[in-house]
């Protein structure tokens, strides 16, 4: 089976090269063009390897690191930075990447570290030695693959997206299938403010204008839903930007 590579990149000419090269390469690909996309592909099929553009819209690429090693996903990431300073490398480091390519680049360079990636992360096959030949010729077995989690959770909210089911604390939500959908993408990227267009291109496919109140009346049913009279809020506006789900 081919590995597959998670490519988030905002400038479309080098999503598309780098996605051809890849293909070519014998990588099969997902591609996407920010970094909520790219968290929303990451959870849903998840890759081998990702390869990430530091500056992005919306959500960058060191965010979308953050976000998956928070939550206990380790597959490797490839930074992508046109950023040259050491500070700006140590920060992907920081962020819980596993490697960088400084822009411009050669495409060898890429198809060289996800190599080198790669084998860090490749389990020991069937027979292959792993420390020495195991006593007897016995052969050692491949290790299984880690699967995700089935619930998600975040500021007092569990959901498990597979059963369409939300708690906050005990007490089981019902929502409609968009409010479902817009409180997992707010859990998913807890802590981070997600602006009004990325919200509206995840939940919607398209945005409606700035003069839209859609969004808005959506978050009202939300927080009638979630807040407990007595209890703090968790859906908090962040003024000419957008929303951000934490707890104060």
């Amino acid at each position: 089976m081919p590995h597959t590579v998670l490519l988030a990149e905002d400038d479309r000419a080098i999503r598309n090269a780098l996605e051809r090269a890849l293909t070519l390469e014998g990588y099969q690909v997902m591609a996407v063009a920010d970094g909520v996309e790219a968290l929303a592909q990451a959870h849903r099929n998840r890759p081998d390897v990702l390869v990430l553009d530091v500056m992005m819209p919306g959500i960058d690429g060191l965010q979308v690191c953050r976000v998956l090693r928070a939550e206990g996903d380790r597959t490797p990431v490839l930074i992508l930075t046109a950023l040259v300073e050491t500070a700006d490398r140590i920060a992907g480091l920081d962020a819980g990447a596993d490697d960088y390519v400084v822009k411009p680049f050669d495409v060898e360079e890429v198809f060289a570290r996800l190599r080198a990636l790669l084998r860090r992360t490749s389990p020991v096959g069937v027979g292959e030695p792993h420390g020495g030949a195991p006593a007897g010729g016995a052969s050692v077995p491949e290790a299984p693959r880690q699967l995700p989690e089935r619930f998600i959770e975040a500021a007092g909210i569990r959901m498990d997206p597979r059963a369409r089911r939300a708690w906050r604390g005990a007490r089981e939500l019902e929502l409609t299938r968009t409010e479902f959908e817009l409180l997992e993408l707010l859990v998913r990227n807890a802590g981070i403010v997600l602006d009004h267009s990325t919200i509206y291109d995840r939940i919607w496919g398209y945005d409606f204008g700035p003069g839209s109140k859609n969004l808005a009346v959506y978050v009202g049913y939300l927080r009638r839903k979630l807040d407990d009279p007595d209890g703090p809020q968790l859906i908090h506006t962040v003024r000419g930007v957008g929303y951000v789900l934490r707890e104060d």
